[in-house]
């Protein structure tokens, strides 16, 4: 462990001092700046950053930050910057020789009136970037999709290529043939464990307080761990900074709102959501009547100071969810779960073209199936994460990078069920993981980008995970013109699993819990590849091939007849395909259309099947338009082929040992038992559905209200759920159904 930090510790000090001397060596100099919305002082993430003259560019990371290096001093060059929504900026500048300028942009956004339909996420078109499998969503995307009930971050997902759901009921993501619990959600660099409300339904994370989302659907890079398919970055917004407003808004299902405003030296803001209505419910759920109750809160406080730390900004970061299901029948079981987060950092720009962060945070689950008089099993399942992380970022003036950190977790897991067999089982631990990273990304070259680096845990949540390596590789090529060629390779290491049953139509909430030490850590080998070309300045096509193989993913033991059985099994996943996107953005309409080739396997035991994810073909097509005046008209077609399922083969009387005090006189003391075939072996019907939202932009003085209605599965297709099996009945998914939304922003 020592030779370890010491290692890091190395690599730190050579890469400040390569910096200072290129520094002192080099005449040219540099230009650093932060971009941000003139009206309320956010970060604008993912913004182009253009020097007109010298023809290059980068773009703002996802804290609105960008440094330009090596530009001629003692010439006078222009800035370029845009960013959809916006008024593009130029900035006129002069650099002395080593000079190290620092530039705050404010943007101006452009009239509602005026707004037309732009490319979402488009970036600075850098063709050295390494950016495979990553996915930029803003949240001017997610208010134009149309929404099932409400805007939702998770949903929005699924209409991503190689990103795949199980009907129109769950918000619950499957990324590349991964399970769901493969998937981490970090809410400002915070693991959220129960992203979903209500059944799954929607996401747990309230849109109105987001900045920005990355979504990396493969070949992330050493500073993200934990996972094995997917990484979900939410940043959210700091908070109004020069004046205070609010909003508010209402659907079929929930009312929220949010306040936000300056303080001195900084900003806040609070956002709140909470359920007052189930009736929209009984659409998703087969007209059945479901007691949801829950709610949300976010609160964030901002400060920065140079009398304290210059070019220093600190965060302090809350979030409470509560879901309760709880029915007036006292004989009904009871669902409670909530997740409570808090989290500081401190974010640190050196005068040398170095960044820093330092994260500290608390992530708490609690979830508990209470049985009452019901037939279900109890189940009492609380987590706790402490996280300490440091993350340090270094540019030098080649534009190559350097990146080390450093992460501290301790946690504390306890899960106590009992299985069909009436078996209980009490999954308790606590233990922690150091682990550190560092890589080197190679971007000299105009034509070639290289991101180079891996992992080492030197101890581990699970005890066989200590002292291995992830190591991790991302490159970028561009032989010829406007063609891309991009691939990705990795190992990954998952130390966590959910411990669910996956024959469940519907899960209300996933227990976690730490892979225990009598099994290996869930362990990842990925490789991908692709090609982008450009067809013109404002269209593209992408195609993405993939292969993953999985091994020691844990499963629930299903044969545990005894105290002594062990309750997880190891088995594999493997997973492969293809992916076609095509993106066409026009001055009032944008279209965008991708398709999913993909086999997806599950192993256990020398037994393989299909899991209920898996879906051969799909594809999106969505259509964007924007006419003016405010308005906005986007409508998603969505279609892929049958999901697999158990079928029934047979059925016969067996007579009623289990519980002989059910039998009632004059009734036969036989009970039908079925039979079924090979798991997953059969597949459902084919799927697609036809969405249309339209909303319109009102503006009342300093008051915007928008107003949307959504039209969900327009033309009323009958799409299949699942059979019942002591009936054989056909529940469909949703029928056709209109949802409003209003909003008012002062």
């Amino acid at each position: 462990m020592r030779n370890i930090f010491l290692f890091t510790f190395q690599i730190f000090i050579i890469s400040i001092s390569l910096l200072s001397f290129n520094s002192q060596a080099q005449a040219p100099g540099r230009l650093r700046g932060v971009v941000t919305d003139s009206t309320n002082g956010e970060v604008l993430a993912f913004c182009n950053i253009v020097i007109e003259d010298l023809k290059i560019g980068a773009a703002t990371d996802k804290r609105g930050m960008f440094v330009l290096n090596k530009l001629p001093a003692n010439t006078e060059m222009t800035v370029m910057v845009s960013y959809i929504g916006y008024k593009t900026k130029k900035i006129s500048f002069l650099l002395k020789p080593d000079e190290l300028l620092d530039l705050k942009i404010q943007m101006t956004p452009l009239n509602i009136e005026l707004n037309a339909v732009e490319k979402i996420g488009e970036r600075y078109v850098d063709k050295n970037v390494t950016d495979l499998g990553l996915e930029i969503i803003s949240m001017r995307q997610l208010e134009v999709i149309p929404k099932g009930v409400e805007t939702d971050v998770m949903r929005s997902l699924q209409y991503l290529s190689g990103v795949s759901s199980t009907g129109d009921i769950s918000a619950r993501y499957y990324v590349r043939g991964g399970s769901s619990d493969q998937n981490l959600v970090l809410l400002n660099g915070i693991t959220l464990y129960a992203p979903f409300h209500s059944l799954g339904l929607f996401s747990s994370i309230e849109p109105d307080m987001i900045n920005s989302i990355e979504f990396f659907k493969g070949g992330f890079t050493s500073e993200y761990s934990g996972r094995l398919s997917s990484i979900l970055n939410v940043i959210t917004k700091d908070g109004n900074k020069n004046a205070f407003n609010a909003s508010a808004s209402a659907s079929f299902l929930t009312g929220k709102g949010m306040i936000q405003g300056p303080i001195p030296n900084g900003s806040f803001m609070l956002s709140g959501r909470f359920s007052y209505s189930d009736k929209i419910l009984k659409s998703f759920l087969d007209q059945k009547t479901v007691p949801v109750n829950f709610y949300d809160i976010a609160a964030k406080i901002n400060y920065s100071s140079p009398d304290i730390f210059n070019n220093a900004k600190f965060s302090l970061f809350a979030f409470i969810t509560d879901d309760k299901i709880k029915y007036s029948d006292p004989l009904r079981e009871s669902y409670l779960w909530k997740n409570n987060l808090l989290g500081f950092e401190w974010l640190q720009v050196y005068d040398a073209p170095v960044f820093s962060r330092l994260g500290i945070s608390l992530s708490k689950f609690e979830g508990k199936i209470i049985p009452n008089g019901s037939n279900l099993k109890p189940l009492v399942n609380n987590l706790q994460d402490i996280s300490i992380s440091f993350d340090l970022n270094a540019v030098f003036d080649s534009k190559d990078q350097i990146d080390i950190g450093l992460l501290i977790k301790l946690m504390d897991s306890e899960l106590r069920l009992e299985n069909k067999s009436g078996i209980e089982s009490d999954i308790s631990r606590f233990t922690g993981n150091i682990s550190a990273y560092a890589k080197y990304k190679l971007l000299r070259f105009e034509n070639f980008g290289l991101d180079i680096g891996s992992r080492i845990n030197v101890s581990g949540l699970n005890t066989n995970s200590s002292g291995k390596l992830e190591p991790r590789v991302s490159l970028t090529y561009n032989p010829i013109g406007d063609l891309i060629i991009k691939g990705s390779a990795g190992i990954y290491l998952q130390e966590m699993t959910t411990i669910s049953d996956e024959d469940e139509i519907i899960s209300v909430f996933d227990p976690w819990i730490i892979i225990p030490d009598y099994l290996n850590p869930a362990t990842g080998y990925s490789l991908s590849g692709g090609i982008q070309y450009n067809l013109s300045s404002n269209s593209n096509i992408q195609i993405e091939a993939y292969h993953r193989n999985s091994n020691n993913t844990p499963v629930l033991n299903d044969e545990k007849y005894f105290n002594f059985d062990p309750d997880l099994v190891e088995g594999s996943q493997e997973s492969y395909g293809w992916e076609f996107t095509y993106d066409l953005t026009e001055t009032s309409f944008s279209l965008s259309a991708s398709y999913s080739l993909s086999w997806a396997y599950k192993k256990i035991d020398s037994y393989i099947y299909y899991p209920k994810y898996d879906s051969r073909h799909s594809g999106n097509l969505m259509f964007s338009c924007n006419p003016g005046a405010g308005w906005n008209l986007t409508s998603i077609w969505s279609v892929y082929s049958g999901l697999p399922f158990t079928e029934i083969i047979s059925y016969y009387d067996k007579y009623n040992l289990v519980n002989p005090f059910e039998i009632t006189p004059g009734a036969s003391d036989y009970v039908p038992y079925l039979i079924l075939a090979d798991k997953n072996l059969g597949r459902l019907p084919s799927y697609h559905r036809l969405d249309i939202g339209l909303s319109k932009k009102i503006a009342i003085a300093s008051t915007i209200i928008t107003l949307s209605i959504d039209a969900i599965n327009v033309y009323n297709r009958k799409n299949i759920f699942y059979y019942e099996r002591d009936t054989g009945r056909r529940v469909n998914m949703l029928p056709f159904l209109l949802t409003g939304t209003v909003k008012i922003e002062i």
